[in-house]
């Protein structure tokens, strides 16, 4: 729930306090971040990272990946590594340029290469001796996951 070395502070579900109480709109106690449920979290889910990044318009397996880039690093960086990859100007926001150069091409060709971004950024950040094994198994995780949906 809390490791004393995570800048994001407390988190639940994958769900900082600091994000959760933005969300709500009001400060929430340790016991309120406990509570959370997937039910009770899907929505900011949903509009916060998945809508945010138009991962219904992305090839199958890759919106997965992006959506997960979000949900751990922010909307926007997840938006600008798969900007990055494809060539097209990194502003953070996925628009009408952005999805056609990501249905373009290789599905398969695109989760190597941003699974493999996501190992760049994490091995980057200094935090990386602590939890980096933690997010090298995410990363294999929802590659894996994401080429069954390719």
């Amino acid at each position: 729930m809390h490791h004393p070395s995570d800048p994001g502070g407390r988190t639940n579900l994958g769900v900082t306090q600091a994000v959760w109480e933005n969300w709500v709109g009001h400060s929430v106690t340790e016991k309120e971040m406990r509570a959370l449920t997937p039910e009770k979290i899907e929505p900011m889910y949903k509009r916060k990272y998945w809508d945010a990044c138009r991962c219904d318009d992305l090839p199958s397996g890759v919106d997965y990946l992006v959506f997960d880039m979000a949900v751990n690093s922010g909307a926007g960086r997840s938006a600008k590594m798969l900007q990055k990859i494809l060539g097209v100007t990194q502003d953070g926001a996925i628009g009408p340029l952005t999805i056609a150069a990501a249905q373009h091409k290789n599905s398969m060709t695109l989760i190597d290469e941003f699974s493999q971004a996501r190992i760049d950024f994490y091995r980057s950040l200094p935090t990386f001796g602590t939890f980096g094994n933690g997010w090298l198994n995410r990363v294999e995780h929802s590659k894996a996951s994401a080429l069954l949906m390719e």
